[in-house]
């Protein structure tokens, strides 16, 4: 189904603005419904921030329209309701402007392709999962049978390993870099290995400690299982990455205190791969890590970053500046955080 042009929108938003707005709630049920399923009705009405009374009525009309059910252990959508959701995926983000949002991001960071989901990740962890989800559904569209994929560690790009649907793709899926100080379930071979098994494809192991001596670099970069690894890496189509602030980062990963007061002394807001970024993207400090470089990233087609928060709008914009980056998915905070900067500087202008 195409996308409803945006003069038709903005006529029906004047002739029948009732319309466009129920639409959108029901809409917006759908797709916690989808996130969430099974569930009752009285969490997803805390979820949605309503009434268990007023809920109850859009969902028995979902009901009879055949696009949910309730059974004992909770509402899920049917096939049926699956397909209206995504048909009404475009035609909604056109309605609440996050279509144009994702055009202006876009241009603003230098980038192919921005999505953006609706809602602030610091204020609620579903607007999190939505992130995930999105990354997960742009995963599935765009690999390709035999593809490489990379995939960095941390909490977002775990969430889109949970997201990502049982699927038969013949793909590789390696770990970007070597593991960091954190739950397993947050490194990046454990996360490989998860998005493998659902997509159906193989993975390896990088089994290399996040922070190293100029001596263990050296000698581990000439294991040869590592080398065969890191020579994968580099043929990788897709890289998977999340964004960090830089001082929390810099902390979990256990730098000394001198590396954090020259990362702090230095403006530096960001990381990615093991890099260190200030505001304008330039590159204040590198960790000693075995996995992708930067330089790497240049020959890789799709870099694509998963990161959202409003407290992250700046470090995203960092890693945008100084990283060969093509794809971003975030929330609507950022993109708002980020674009309101360009408005002021027009305003100066």
């Amino acid at each position: 189904m195409n996308a409803v042009p945006n003069h038709l929108l903005e006529l029906q938003q004047q002739l029948v603005p009732d319309l466009i707005e129920t639409m959108k709630k029901r809409y917006r049920i759908l797709y916690h419904l989808s996130l969430t399923q099974p569930i009752g009705r009285r969490a997803l009405a805390q979820q949605l921030q309503t009434t268990e009374r007023i809920l109850r009525a859009e969902v028995d009309l979902l009901k009879d329209g055949g696009l949910i059910v309730a059974e004992t252990v909770g509402m899920h959508l049917t096939e049926r309701g699956f397909n209206l959701l995504a048909q009404l995926a475009d035609v909604i983000r056109e309605a609440e402007g996050l279509a144009e949002k994702e055009r202006r991001l876009a241009e603003r960071l230098g980038l192919k392709e921005v999505r953006i989901v609706a809602g602030d990740a610091d204020a609620d962890p579903f607007v999190k999962k939505a992130i995930g989800h999105a990354a997960a559904d742009w995963l599935t569209r765009t690999l390709q049978p035999g593809d490489i994929l990379a995939v960095t560690g941390g909490t977002t790009i775990a969430t889109v390993a949970d997201s990502i649907a049982r699927t038969k793709l013949s793909v590789e899926v390696l770990p970007a870099r070597g593991g960091v100080g954190e739950h397993m379930e947050f490194q990046a071979n454990a996360i490989a290995a998860r998005i493998a098994g659902q997509l159906g494809g193989t993975y390896r192991l990088l089994h290399a400690p996040d922070v190293l001596s100029d001596e263990a670099l050296q000698s581990l970069t000439y294991d040869p299982p590592i080398q065969d690894t890191l020579s994968r890496l580099r043929s990788a189509r897709i890289v998977l990455h999340g964004i960090g602030q830089a001082i929390p980062m810099a902390k979990r990963r256990r730098l000394t205190a001198k590396s954090i007061e020259q990362i702090e002394s230095h403006g530096g807001i960001a990381e990615a791969f093991g890099y260190y970024f200030d505001e304008l993207g330039n590159i204040i400090y590198a960790m000693n890590t075995v996995g992708l470089r930067l330089s790497d990233l240049k020959r890789i087609e799709r870099v694509v970053a998963v990161a959202g928060g409003s407290s992250k709008a700046k470090a995203i914009s960092a890693v945008a500046y100084g990283c060969p980056l093509q794809v971003l998915i975030t929330d609507e905070a950022v993109a708002d955080a980020i674009l309101q900067i360009e408005e002021q500087e027009a305003r100066e202008r």
